[in-house]
């Protein structure tokens, strides 16, 4: 039964860090160790996460010495990781509880170091806990097999979902970016030969449409995958434009799915 190192940032999500924090403590693989970066919240999340911590010791908080962002506290808690997997949870965002049970044995199953799964997308201000969702949440299916080329197309990885292989991989921390550090990940991995795969099961929650969200700004995406892709993945002027010009296309198919 592996340890799984679940990383969590946050910063002022005293609202929704409570039901975050419960949906990873109830998984039925309960051999998991919480690590959460708090990253100079204001709004009370640092207490909360500390009384979490009383309750139950597998949550270990770590105050982030001054706000550097998602990228930063993110790898702040990487590198404290001493599970055999690292899997990720944003501090809005739930699990189901047999989301790493059921991912672990389909990761066994395959040569992918790694995996993801299908999720449901909710409204921005939904309050519920992952259990009473149903009636709210829109299916987003995860493709079974994933390559770098696809990839470049489209982000086919809900975050919420991943769950890497740290035997194989070692510790693999994000690009310190303000946004898509999550997608930068994934290619770097995959970029190494590693395809991903999915579990075609939804096993988490998404909090769509949030007020700040840094995934909400569809168009100032488009800026940051330019330079994903200049900066971080060096392709070409002219590849990066086509890769522009696919996820554009996929973009305006989902929206009106």
């Amino acid at each position: 039964m592996p340890l799984v190192s679940v990383v969590m940032p946050v910063h002022n999500s005293a609202a929704t860090l409570g039901a975050s924090v419960r949906s990873v403590l109830a998984q039925t693989h309960a051999d998991v160790e919480l690590l959460v970066t708090d990253d100079a919240s204001t709004d009370g999340s640092w207490d909360l996460l500390q009384e979490l911590a009383r309750q139950d010791e597998r949550v270990r908080p770590q105050a982030a010495p001054e706000q550097g962002g998602a990228a930063k506290a993110r790898n702040l808690a990487m590198a404290r990781a001493q599970g055999e997997y690292v899997a990720f949870l944003d501090s809005d965002d739930m699990w189901l509880a047999q989301k790493l049970e059921r991912q672990l044995a389909f990761a066994a199953e395959g040569d992918a170091p790694l995996t993801f799964t299908s999720y449901y997308k909710v409204a921005g201000d939904y309050e519920g806990e992952a259990c009473d969702f149903t009636s709210n949440g829109r299916l987003i299916e995860a493709r079974e097999f994933v390559t770098y080329r696809d990839m470049l197309v489209q982000d086919h990885i809900g975050a919420l979902t991943a769950m890497y292989d740290r035997k194989l991989l070692g510790t693999r921390l994000m690009p310190d970016m303000p946004k898509r550090q999550d997608y930068a990940l994934w290619l770097s991995i995959m970029r190494d030969g590693h395809p991903a795969r999915g579990l075609r099961e939804p096993l988490a929650v998404y909090r769509s449409g949030r007020a700040g969200s840094l995934s909400s700004n569809k168009l100032a995406l488009v800026e940051h995958n330019w330079r994903l892709y200049r900066e971080h993945e060096h392709l070409s002027a002219l590849r990066s434009t086509r890769a522009l010009a696919g996820a554009a296309w996929h973009s305006v198919r989902k929206s009106r799915i």
